[in-house]
This record gives structure tokens, sequence and C-alpha cells, in this order.
């Protein structure tokens, strides 16, 4: 007899080039990682709601899959709500400032968003959004 078994959704994991630009990124962006993070191979941190995110370098996920080799394109972006047209705005200047590349300058969405995308320095879309 088969159980029915319903998968969850756990967790969100990248692989990056460099541990420490990434968790750098990701912190400008809310996401608490220790700076001992920095060094790992591998940084797994639970966020609110229970969900996981976590890196790991393309050294490790070589060291189970050694013909890896990453996507080209971008098919899946991460969404961080900015609180408000303003917080688009304000995250945007801040991550461009700070040299990571812009995508999309904040606009005013049909949808009925504040969006921007900009991308973390793997090269992964990140859409900043707002009501």
């Amino acid at each position: 007899m088969n159980a029915h078994v319903t998968p969850r959704m756990d967790m969100i994991g990248l692989v990056v080039t460099d541990m420490a630009a990434s968790l750098g990124f990701y912190r400008r962006l809310g996401i608490e990682v220790p700076a001992e993070a920095d060094g790992q191979p591998h940084v797994d941190v639970v966020l609110g709601g229970g969900l996981r995110m976590a890196w790991d370098t393309v050294e490790t996920v070589r060291s189970f899959d050694p013909g890896w080799e990453p996507a080209t394109g971008s098919r899946v972006a991460l969404a961080f709500d900015c609180g408000s047209p303003a917080g688009v705005d304000a995250v945007w200047a801040e991550l461009t400032d700070a040299g990571y590349e812009g995508h999309l300058k904040p606009w005013d969405a049909f949808w009925g968003q504040r969006y921007a995308v900009v991308h973390d320095p793997d090269g992964n879309a990140v859409d900043l959004f707002a009501a």
C-alpha cells in the first residue's frame, strides 16, 4: 500500500561563487546571517515563517555533483517586500550605490506595485516591490 506524501516547501538554496559577497548582499536585504558564516562552504538560516534559505559554494555542490554547471539566464527570482513605494526606491538606491547591478529601475507596474530588479553577486534576479 502506498502512503500519500505531500511535499512541503522548506528551503530556497543558492549556489554562490563568493560566500562573503553573497551573504553581504542578502544582509542588506534584512536576512540575518552571522558574520562567521562568510567563510563557510554551506550556510543555512531560518527565515520568518520557518522557511529556510541556504547558500552553498560552487565547490561544495561539485563535491557531490562533479558536473554541475550554473544555468544561463535567470528563471527564478527572489522577491522582497520593501513596505512602501518609497521603500522600493530607497532599497534600490542603497544596493546600486553599493555597486550591485541594477537590472530594472523602480517603476510603477501596471499590476499596482512599485517594482524594481537588482542582481545579486551571482547574477540572480532579486525583485524589490511594494503595493
